[in-house]
């Protein structure tokens, strides 16, 4: 298997596969592929299967199904591109070593990787669009590669060494990093209704990746515009319609 990230802003993952190698990705990760490669939907990850696992990939964000591709009758490609400005990052998945990903930030990975749910956190305000703060577990045994948004910077923290995070910056960190949610007292917004100020406590040892630019903090940036633009369209659509009601109407009373 060979496996190189192409690109600089919006980079893309090209995996080359000998015949008979497979990888496993999330449902709708796709973007070419060899024509001698095979899909096919499986609820097995890492040699974990049935309802209950794919139920807890579920709540990940990686879905019930996965996807495997099989390279059949000599070598195959398949490619992921991002789907934000930022980077494509290979981690080393272990027994005992594994990883937490921020919510739809992994992409793909070899089949001894097994996907589930890490941590699940509500809030009562708009985060996330009501998903709250979702983190995915990654373990077994394999390659796997997370999709991180804007840029990338990484943290080696010693034991016992903290550092606080506005939990959509969360890109990945090893399982060895103790993390809780804070509530920071004192402090509520519009984003956060009453539910106060939360960030995300992280605490060594372990590496870190933190991204500069989440999906959700982008939401919220243009969330104004795009109401702003909504709000413009439906006025400019209903001008529209009654000036054009008023010709047809004119139209019509004169032709009788």
């Amino acid at each position: 298997m060979r496996a190189d990230v192409k690109g600089t802003t919006m980079p893309v993952l090209e995996v080359g596969l000998d015949a008979g190698e497979e990888l496993i990705s999330t449902h709708g990760s796709l973007s070419w592929m060899s024509p001698n490669l095979t899909m096919s939907q499986t609820a097995n990850a890492g040699g974990r299967g049935g309802l209950m696992a794919g139920l807890k990939r579920a709540l990940g964000g990686a879905g019930v199904l996965l996807t495997r591709y099989e390279a059949k009758d000599g070598p195959a490609t398949v490619a992921f591109a991002a789907k934000l400005p930022g980077r494509i990052v290979p981690v080393e998945v272990a027994p005992g070593a594994g990883f937490l990903v921020h919510r739809h930030g992994w992409l793909c990975a070899t089949p001894g990787v097994q996907p589930s749910v890490g941590l699940q956190q509500s809030f009562r305000g708009g985060l996330y669009g009501g998903e709250g703060f979702i983190l995915e577990r990654l373990e077994g045994q394999g390659t796997a590669w997370v999709e991180l948004a804007g840029e990338v910077l990484s943290y080696e923290l010693a034991a016992g060494q903290t550092v606080l995070v506005h939990p959509g910056h969360i890109g990945v960190f090893q399982d060895s990093v103790n993390f809780q949610i804070t509530r920071v007292p004192g402090v509520a917004n519009i984003v956060f209704g009453q539910d106060g100020f939360h960030l995300v406590t992280l605490s060594g040892p372990g590496t870190i990746w933190l991204q500069s630019m989440p999906l959700s903090v982008l939401a919220q940036a243009l969330s104004p515009y795009i109401a702003h633009e909504a709000a413009g369209g439906a006025v400019a659509g209903g001008l529209a319609g009654g000036t054009m009601g008023g010709v047809l109407g004119d139209l019509l009373g004169r032709s009788t």
